[in-house]
């Protein structure tokens, strides 16, 4: 088996199309999967605990229905909630797995506006020498 393939799933459309082409990738490399849901919140306690939770029950609710989308691929596949902002938390997850790529999704936002609102994927091209997969979901929602 050749070395994993971290995806970066949230359940939005662009994470699907991501998880999709890992899939294919993963069937063709016989690499395992890496699923991971990145939880970043403020530390703190009242409100921003409960959001915590929600957070994380998201997340595993997420990955757990994306485990199945990788067993019935027939691929090899575990999930992991990682805490800390996406691209960070990605990055750390992949390098310390010795990950040969990290597929993320994208709404295919015009560069300038990625910039200014913080998108994941140039983020993380920029902080670690991991391959970057961004695959294309359907366009971002107007805002």
């Amino acid at each position: 088996m050749s070395e994993p393939i971290v995806v970066g799933y949230d359940g939005t459309e662009g994470a699907q199309a991501a998880l999709g082409e890992a899939l294919r990738l993963a069937a063709a490399l016989d690499a395992e999967v890496i699923l991971a849901f990145a939880s970043h919140t403020n530390p703190g306690g009242g409100e921003v605990s409960d959001a915590a939770a929600v957070l994380h029950e998201r997340g595993q609710a997420v990955l757990e229905a994306a485990l199945e989308q990788a067993r019935a691929a027939g691929v090899s596949a575990r999930a992991e909630i990682v805490h800390g902002r996406p691209h960070e938390a990605l990055a750390a997850l992949a390098e310390g797995e010795g990950a040969q790529l990290i597929a993320v999704g994208s709404y295919g936002e015009r560069p300038l506006r990625a910039l200014i609102l913080g998108s994941t994927p140039p983020r993380l091209m920029h902080l670690t020498s991991v391959p970057v997969l961004v695959v294309r979901g359907a366009e971002a929602p107007a805002p």
